[in-house]
């Protein structure tokens, strides 16, 4: 076994050692390369690790060059802001508003106000004390003290007697939480006799009511005590005693004021009161665009539309260490805006409107009317010289106006034949209506339904004279082409529906059914029927379906009278500086009428015609040169509030520009349900003509 091992032991030496022998031998310059290799890796790795440092030492100092050198005061700025107590002083008066020809129409007034913050830590015996000081200091309508009040201020100044107004037994009850505080409170309360409250004279009550609005509403929020005529001797006695008046401050503030006192009032629209601020239906709206709760604001029409521009700067404060302000930035009024009306055009407008509206409302047959429309513009421009809508009202067997301007942008109205413009220009677009055609003017009547007329009758038309004499029959006939009819006598009468859309789309390019962009914050957009009947395209095609708003049937007739292009109405010339106009609103055109400039041509002529000879003929006088359309048209009214229509009115609507060969200026007037369909007597106001009259006559006075 031992030979064995020694040989097997020999086999393994041998065979090491052959293999030795085949390796390759290790000389001295195979070393050196392999150890040059390496140093050359880690110099080639430090050089890349040491550009890689360097660039980043590199950014670094570009950063703080970039932080400490160019944006110094930006950052500098900003820990000054972090650092620093910022307050504002209450809200600047706002920017003054001006017409067209430079008269002021708002304005503000200097305010003197009583006020009271309730200063931290104050007792209530304290703010007791103040009240009668305040109170022997200024006059105040104590008439305004409710009772409920006074017993508070009773129970205020006498806690002992307020407590035994309670049993031991109720006492007892609270205690053990069988009843709660208010219980408590409110019996108190119930239990203050007439004889408790008798201790008090004016002087208690004065300051009874003082000490109420002391504590009204939130403990941290600024309480008006009195701000409607504050006497200059009550604000200087006031502002003396003030270090005795804890709480109590004496501001100047401001309110609108007007000159032209309720003219074109409700559309240059209302601010928020010093004591209300924001609004709660416009407190987000508000607040998300950065105002204070207490900020006053503009809450309707052109105040709320402007108000980013006719808002002040308030005065900016920096709050020192002693709690004492430091003025840092000074505030400013808000910027003035001149508009597009003639304040003496628009007061002319507001009185024949109200002079008319009464001697209409007089009239027979009137019993359903109550209001009426009028606006002047000019078409070229977009800009509304006047516009007023006026409502009466009976009350107490007397007849009152009440203003109704708001109405021409939110009070849709069925127009009539006043639209039948456009609808002669859907007839020329699509063929169903050949320049100079001839119909004969005669009652359609499709089966099952009632006779659809003209006004009276008529004879042979053609499309000139169709106008003039505002044929429904010729309309009928174009739209039943339109919609590729075939119209026997009494028989049914087949349309193709998409000629609604057609007519729609064509009355939308004038502005009939869609939103002006007038520069108010609210437009309505009018009623648009749901029904395809062959029947209601013939009403469609006489204004007697879908219904407008007074203020896209002036966008509707400048179309016309500016040959074709659609402008967008405003209210908003620019701002006022020094009596200059600047940033001045340029005219927008929204769209132009896709049609053939001699289709328009036919249409101005035939407005020509309504008013030479035709329906419109008297409107205004001829020397002016006026082209229009009147219409008239059958309404639906609710008469007893349920929601149901129940009585069928007629409205007449009236439109016209001039002078025809180079029109400057539109006249819309729209008096809805000025007579009933089924009265008495037949009788119809000719309040639009009259209107017309005046309204015409004066403009005219004033611009040539």
């Amino acid at each position: 076994m031992l030979k064995n091992f020694k040989k097997k032991k020999k086999t393994i030496v041998q065979k090491s050692l052959s293999a030795v022998k085949k390796r390759k031998p290790m000389t001295f310059f195979s070393g050196y390369k392999i150890n040059k290799d390496v140093r050359i890796e880690i110099e080639k790795r430090y050089n890349i690790l040491t550009a890689i440092v360097m660039l980043f030492i590199l950014v670094l100092i570009i950063g703080l060059f970039f932080v400490q050198v160019v944006q110094n005061e930006h950052y500098a700025s900003e820990m000054e802001s972090l650092t620093k107590q910022i307050v504002y002083g209450d809200s600047a008066p706002r920017g003054r508003i001006y017409d067209r020809n430079g008269n002021l129409i708002v304005d503000n007034k200097p305010l003197k106000v009583i006020s009271y913050q309730k200063p931290s830590g104050v007792s209530s015996k304290e703010e007791i004390e103040v009240a009668y000081k305040l109170g022997d200091m200024i006059d105040l309508d104590v008439s305004k003290l409710k009772e409920v009040d006074l017993k508070y201020f009773w129970l205020v100044n006498h806690p002992k007697k307020a407590k035994a107004k309670i049993t031991d037994e109720e006492w007892e009850r609270l205690e053990k939480r069988k009843i709660t505080n208010d219980d408590i409170n409110k019996w108190q309360i119930e239990r203050i006799t007439t004889e408790d409250l008798s201790i008090y004279d004016n002087r208690d009550k004065k300051a009874a009511y003082i000490y109420t609005l002391m504590n009204t509403g939130y403990s941290y929020e600024e309480k008006t005590i009195k701000n409607e005529n504050v006497t200059d001797e009550e604000y200087a006695l006031v502002s003396e005693n003030i270090s005795e008046l804890k709480g109590v401050n004496t501001k100047l503030d401001w309110e609108r004021e007007y000159p032209y006192g309720s003219v074109f009032r409700s559309i240059l629209g209302n601010v928020s009161s010093s004591s209300s601020g924001l609004p709660a239906e416009l407190k987000e709206y508000y607040l998300d665009k950065g105002y204070s709760l207490d900020d006053r604001v503009g809450i309707s029409y052109l105040e709320y539309e402007y108000e980013d521009v006719l808002k002040g700067k308030k005065d900016k404060f920096q709050v020192q260490d002693d709690g004492s302000y430091t003025l840092i930035e000074e505030g400013k009024r808000g910027n003035d805006i001149v508009l597009t009306i003639d304040i003496e055009l628009q007061k002319a407008l507001e009185e024949i409107l109200t002079a008319e509206v009464l001697n209409t409302k007089k009239e027979a047959n009137t019993e359903f009317y109550n209001r009426s429309f009028a606006i002047i513009a000019n078409p070229n421009t977009g800009e509304i010289l006047a516009m007023a809508g006026k409502q009466v009202k009976e009350e107490n067997g007397q007849y009152k106006i009440y203003d109704y301007t708001p109405g021409i942008v939110t009070s849709p109205v069925v127009m009539g034949s006043a639209v039948k413009g456009a609808s002669q220009i859907v007839g020329y677009n699509t063929g169903a209506l050949k320049i100079g055609e001839k119909r004969y003017d005669t009652c359609v009547k499709i089966a099952a339904t009632p006779e659809k007329c003209s006004w009276k009758y008529l004879g042979y038309l053609n499309d000139i004279t169709a106008l003039a004499q505002s044929s429904n029959t010729y309309q009928f006939y174009t739209a039943i082409k339109v919609g590729h009819g075939n119209y026997v006598y009494n028989k049914p009468l087949s349309v193709d529906k998409e000629a609604f859309t057609t007519y729609r789309n064509t009355f939308a390019e004038f502005g009939l059914g869609v939103k002006t962009g007038i520069d108010l914050p609210v437009e309505s957009l009018g009623y648009k029927g749901n029904s395809t009947s062959s029947g209601h395209l013939l009403d469609f095609s006489i204004g007697q379906y879908d219904t407008y708003t007074p203020i896209q049937l002036t966008q509707y007739i400048g179309t016309i009278a500016s040959g074709g292009a659609r402008v967008k109405p405003y209210l908003y010339k620019g701002l006022y500086n020094n009596g200059q106009i600047e940033n001045e609103t340029e005219t927008t055109v929204l769209n132009k009428v896709n049609t053939k400039t001699e289709y328009l041509d036919r249409v101005k002529q035939g407005f020509e015609a309504v008013m030479s000879y035709g329906t419109g003929a008297g409107y205004i006088n001829m020397t002016y040169k006026p082209a229009g359309k009147t219409g008239t048209s059958q309404s639906f009214i609710d008469t007893d509030g349920d929601n149901v229509v129940d009585k069928e009115t007629i409205t007449t609507t009236f439109v016209a520009y001039a002078p025809s060969d180079n029109p400057e200026v539109t006249f819309t007037i729209i008096s809805p349900d000025v007579s009933r369909s089924d009265g008495r007597t037949t009788y119809q106001s000719s309040v639009n003509k009259r209107l017309a009259q005046a309204i015409s006559q004066k403009y005219f006075e004033i611009y040539q």
